[in-house]
């Protein structure tokens, strides 16, 4: 099994090169001490930590998986202390703001962390992950007195937290929730009312584990006078041990039963009158809670990089070694017995198909992490508004699009190494199976898709992506542009162009039928993510050019990565814009459902 190497090479670039974050963070007074080298400093230790700790664990959390034993859920061997040494060493506090006894590092370089973690062991990470979305409803939404209480336990990471949603019969429909909350006044905090909450929640990460003594979970329920539907839905936080150090009425009935993530412990949980505090308005919890939604499809985008570059990275020392067949150009390596199958067209395609599209995904993911920094911080309203409203566009695509690719590019590694990647023993299998998830939680691919098409670009008239593709256009045909790159740049002007008429088409088409948005909506999504990586490969492009012909490879090796997804992956997004031409004509119409399927 290749061992994981941190991508650092890959990541500085994206966030010093292409993003120039060291310029944007300087603008922001919550930033100006954050220098290029203090990143790239927590860069390498977290890099370290990941390689030396949590990669050894991988395959044996896999293997071993969680126990539920009396009630208690335990991990696997190593899992509990690796987090000891991630609280040791400060990393839960890397994000916080100072006033809460953080570090007061960006959300870019908590995404560049959560990264490293997800490519050593994605299992061990599913159970920190969320405790920084947490921290921001905790910090921005919950009272004085539940913050005095539990703020300082979460930012330190003394304790873990959950996001209770999922019920049984509802899945991504949280508006059928069932779980209900009734007043308990005797346990009432300062200006913070107490309840005590029933209900079953399932598929919860890290529900229960056998690191800290304690768990904050998040959870959705009802208050007895809540209307239907999502606006009826408050937000409550129960801790798994009350003051005194008494167990909470939580109980943990089951733990799953997984294709992947078999080391994450993943639970059904039953409340039976466990005692919880509002957090925020009562019947607004919804809109807190997507604080943290939002922000873990953005983690779900980055995780899903990191697994399938974990994936490329053994798939590749793979095809460097393996000797199969001759060259179909003549023999490579005369002195071997057969060449190394890198030498095969079909193989450097497979190769180079995960390679662009894990390169893409990391462009789009940290940019996407560099505009929540704007949106947070930035001293203009203008720069902060845009930078919003971009995210609000792209959080979808982030979700959607990685997830799908690295599923793809996953099984593509598999392919490289034919019947010995089906095989445990070089870990691609396990990479699989975890990261299939991806297109799953946090809302399905196809919810996403719905969500990008329906209510971020046909429900604002089209403003957002209006004024993204402008931001493309305007780079795309700056004339001061190396004129060496214009053919590079012209089959992504014509994306954009294609894909303005697209969404014409399909607003037309909403007219008609209220079905053509949700059945044009995947190919919508699919081709949105085509033209990110085509926009981010051209900006990309033109940085490397001029350093192509450096001792250092890198730079050429970008500029290649780049003309290989522009001329051919990017094509792909045009059959995608038919589908959806199609799709929103009548081809997924509810006349031919019935045909199709009785």
């Amino acid at each position: 099994m290749a061992a994981y190497q941190a991508p650092l090479r890959d990541m500085a670039f994206v966030i010093h090169e292409l993003l120039a974050a060291g310029e944007h963070l300087r603008r922001m007074p919550a930033f100006e001490e954050i220098e290029a080298d203090l990143l790239d400093s927590a860069l390498s230790s977290a890099a370290r930590f990941a390689e030396d700790v949590l990669a050894p664990l991988n395959a044996g959390g896999d293997a071993i998986g969680c126990q539920l034993e009396d009630g208690a859920v335990r991990t696997p061997p190593g899992f509990a202390d690796a987090y000891r040494q991630f609280v040791d060493a400060g990393w839960p506090t890397l994000s916080c703001a100072p006033e809460h006894g953080g570090q007061g590092f960006p959300s870019l370089a908590h995404s560049t962390i959560v990264e490293l973690l997800n490519g050593a062991n994605q299992s061990w990470t599913m159970t920190p992950i969320l405790s920084h979305g947490v921290y921001r409803i905790v910090s921005e939404h919950a009272s004085p007195a539940l913050q005095a209480r539990w703020l300082p336990a979460i930012v330190d990471g003394r304790v873990t937290t959950t996001m209770l949603l999922t019920e049984a019969h509802a899945g991504s429909d949280l508006g059928l929730l069932r779980s209900t909350a009734l007043p308990d006044p005797a346990h009432d905090l300062p200006d913070t009312p107490a309840y005590r909450l029933r209900g079953s929640k399932i598929f919860i990460s890290g529900a229960d584990h056998d690191w800290t003594e304690s768990i904050v979970h998040m959870v959705l329920a009802r208050l007895p006078d809540a209307p239907p539907g999502v606006r009826g839905i408050s937000l409550f936080l129960v801790p798994k041990r009350l003051e005194d150090g008494s167990r909470n009425r939580l109980e943990v009935t089951h733990v799953e039963h997984k294709m992947g993530l078999r080391g994450s412990p993943t639970c059904s949980v039953t409340l039976d009158d466990a005692r919880g505090w509002l957090v925020g308005r009562p019947h607004q919890g919804l809109a807190a809670m997507f604080i943290l939604m939002n922000e873990a499809r953005l983690n779900v985008g980055v995780q899903a990089v990191a697994v399938a570059q974990g994936a490329y990275d053994a798939a590749l020392a793979y095809a460097r070694e393996r000797l199969q067949m001759r060259a179909s150009g003549g023999a490579r390596h005369p002195e071997l017995p057969a060449d190394p199958i890198i030498h095969h067209p079909d193989v450097r395609r497979m190769l180079l198909t995960q390679k662009a599209r894990i390169e893409g995904g990391r462009m789009l993911s940290y940019w996407m992490a560099l505009c929540s920094d704007l949106e947070a911080h930035h001293p203009d309203p203008a720069e902060r508004a845009d930078a919003g409203d971009l995210l609000a566009l792209l959080t979808p695509v982030t979700k959607a699009f990685l997830s799908d690719n690295a599923f793809d590019d996953a099984n593509l590694a598999l392919q490289v190494l034919g019947g010995h990647g089906y095989l445990r023993d070089h870990g691609i299998e396990q990479r699989v199976r975890d990261v299939r998830i991806a297109q799953i939680y946090e809302g399905t691919n196809g919810v996403q898709a719905r969500d990008l098409v329906g209510r971020k670009i046909l429900g604002d008239g089209g403003a957002r992506l209006t004024r993204l593709l402008a931001r493309m256009r305007g780079f795309l045909g700056d004339p001061a542009q190396p004129s060496e790159l214009a053919l590079l740049f012209a089959p992504v002007q014509r994306l954009a162009d294609a894909f303005e008429a697209g969404v014409g088409q399909l607003a037309e088409a909403q007219q008609r039928d209220r079905d053509a948005a949700d059945a044009a909506a995947y190919d919508l999504l699919q081709a949105l993510g085509h033209l990110c990586f085509g926009y981010l490969f051209a900006r990309a492009a033109v940085l490397a050019l001029p350093k192509a012909d450096a001792a250092d490879p890198f730079h050429a090796a970008k500029l290649e990565t780049a003309r290989f997804y522009i001329h051919q992956l990017l094509p792909r997004a045009f059959a995608h814009l038919e589908s959806a031409r199609s799709a929103a004509d009548g081809g997924l119409s509810t006349l031919d459902q019935q045909r199709l399927f009785g």
